[in-house]
């Protein structure tokens, strides 16, 4: 790619020069954590519960690892590819409604069609496909909405709002299945997708955005390559910052099969498992939305983010190494605690330290979603990966990799440049220009 050579900015990349009409802060975070609800919604409780509980009925349980591991490996693999090319589109949408609105709008509609139709599916491969067309359509709208952090946000709030977001990634799932529970059948499907409407619905309506003033050239097949790509060499901070979300990351993907362990470990008949993931996740809430929001405003206050989200890192690893030998549900309570404690502290300040790390501010969408392969990687492979280590050592074994690797993301923080130290040679650079 052809970049530029930015002088050091301590905040990060600034929102490009247009569009001109911003929204009000209050207004703007309102919007971000509506979309956000609806498109977590979405995401999380299906694989929490739903998608389980439907695979129980047509492969048996026995057949749930190795099904629900190809229905989310796929589905994440499709979400590999939309990110970063849901933001380079966005960035050159010049329609008047909005580049980022247009496609909060479309990808929750959308997302919100592909999620109720999986209620009438009969085969797997059915699943595969609807589930998949649920990642592309909900991957635009979280991409864009991510973008908004950048465009709309100021610098000095950003870890404010990256804790509120940090909470909704906790509460969301919390939200869906708390509705959903004491429904059943279709009605659980159907209501979730509604969340997921509503939730870009109000979003729209809160964003206020003015079309993008200048025409963007011709995109050609290297430069819509060029979205999967951030030279390391040029910009090594971003490619620190991207290894930290992708090996933290990894401890959050065994959030899959969770369900798979309540019933096989833990031995939760099927009728209780809806009940027991709903106990699971008002724990971490709890835990983890108070740790998310304290982190988020010490943070700023502290203007540090490093220790932050290496502790993130190194509390949710410490949270799976418990959960690997969990025999009983105290124990899985324990677990749930710890590790939400670090997914709290490293979702609300890690979205605000990568987004410093970001290039340049005309491919800011384009940026943010390469950004987001690093938690799309972990979420593809593992479940492909996961039946042959749950044959190999079973769960133990499963939660112990996924535990180093939450160390080495932490580990890897201590390369990054913290709150006013970029360009410092003690720390990557954000861009080299030899």
């Amino acid at each position: 790619m052809d970049i530029p050579q930015p002088a050091v900015d301590v905040d990060g990349p600034k929102a490009p020069p247009t569009p001109t009409v911003t929204t009000p802060f209050g207004r703007v975070m309102a919007a971000m954590i509506a979309s956000y609800v609806g498109g977590i919604v979405a995401l999380a409780v299906p694989v929490s519960v739903l998608l389980t509980l439907k695979l129980v009925e047509m492969v048996g349980q026995d057949g749930v690892p190795l099904a629900l591991g190809l229905i989310t490996g796929c589905g994440a693999a499709t979400g590999f590819f939309v990110n970063p090319i849901a933001g380079r589109i966005s960035d050159r949408t010049q329609l008047r409604f909005g580049r980022r609105r247009t496609w909060i709008l479309a990808g929750g509609l959308a997302g919100a069609c592909a999620l109720s139709a999986i209620w009438v599916t009969t085969e797997v491969w059915q699943i595969v496909i609807l589930w998949c067309l649920v990642e592309i359509f909900i991957g635009f709208q979280m991409s864009v909405t991510g973008a908004l952090m950048v465009d709309q946000v100021p610098a000095a709030k950003r870890g404010s709002i990256s804790g509120a977001l940090g909470l909704i990634v906790a509460t969301g799932p919390l939200i869906g299945l708390a509705i959903i529970t004491p429904l059943s059948g279709a009605a659980q499907w159907v209501v979730l997708a509604a969340l997921t409407a509503i939730g870009a619905l109000i979003a729209v309506s809160l964003l206020r955005e003015s079309p993008l003033l200048q025409k963007p050239s011709p995109i050609g097949v290297r430069e819509l390559l060029s979205s999967f790509w951030v030279s390391p060499r040029r910009h090594p901070a971003f490619a620190y910052a991207w290894m930290v979300k992708l090996f933290v990351g990894a401890v959050g993907a065994a959030g899959a099969y969770n369900g798979v362990f309540l019933l096989q470990r833990i031995g939760t008949t099927t009728e209780e498992l809806a009940s027991t993931v709903l106990g699971i996740s008002v724990i971490f809430v709890g835990v983890g939305g108070t740790a998310c929001l304290i982190s988020g405003i010490v943070s700023d206050r502290l203007r540090v983010q490093k220790p932050f989200v290496m502790a993130g890192g190194f509390l949710g690893a410490g949270g799976l190494v418990v959960l690997a030998f969990a025999d009983a549900l105290p124990a899985v309570y324990l677990s749930t605690a710890i590790s939400a404690v670090g997914a709290g502290i490293f979702l609300s300040v890690d979205t605000a330290l990568s987004s410093r790390m970001l290039p340049r501010a005309e491919t800011i969408g384009k940026d943010l979603g390469v950004m987001s392969l690093a938690g799309t990687i972990p979420a593809s492979a593992i479940p492909f990966i996961a039946p042959l280590l749950l044959a190999i050592g079973g769960f133990t074994l499963l939660y112990l990799l996924l535990a180093v690797l939450g160390v080495i993301g932490g580990l890897l923080v201590m390369r990054l440049p913290d709150l006013g130290k970029e360009g410092d040679p003690r720390w990557a650079q954000l861009t080299v220009t030899r």
